[in-house]
């Protein structure tokens, strides 16, 4: 079964983290900019078609340890696009108001 959430269901917090996704115009690395339990918006200057299927890798949590999670590429925007999961992140679900610490590439 196939996750759907209406955009922006679960909050989303700014991010600066590499991932490396595969779409059918090949396979790439970017910046996540702001990631939810829900989705991410991937800031990039490629061209990439919107509702096709993707799959990106990511440290979120940990350096050391790299996720995978797939998902649809929802909308297009001058400086990259979204993203909604498949499946919703249990980690990134906020809990009492607060967001989880997630990993960013500037504190390497």
């Amino acid at each position: 079964m196939t996750y759907t959430p209406k955009r922006n269901t679960f909050p989303r917090r700014t991010s600066y983290i590499i991932a490396a996704y595969t779409v059918k115009e090949g396979r790439f690395r970017d910046i996540i900019k702001n990631i939810g339990a829900g989705g991410l918006f991937v800031r990039t200057s490629r061209k990439v078609a919107a509702g096709q299927p993707i799959t990106l890798q990511f440290p979120l949590f940990n350096f050391d340890q790299t996720i995978q999670v797939t998902g649809t590429v929802s909308r297009i925007a001058h400086l990259g696009f979204a993203v909604t999961f498949d499946e919703p992140i249990d980690g990134l679900i906020c809990k009492k108001g607060h967001f989880p610490e997630i990993v960013h590439e500037s504190d390497r």
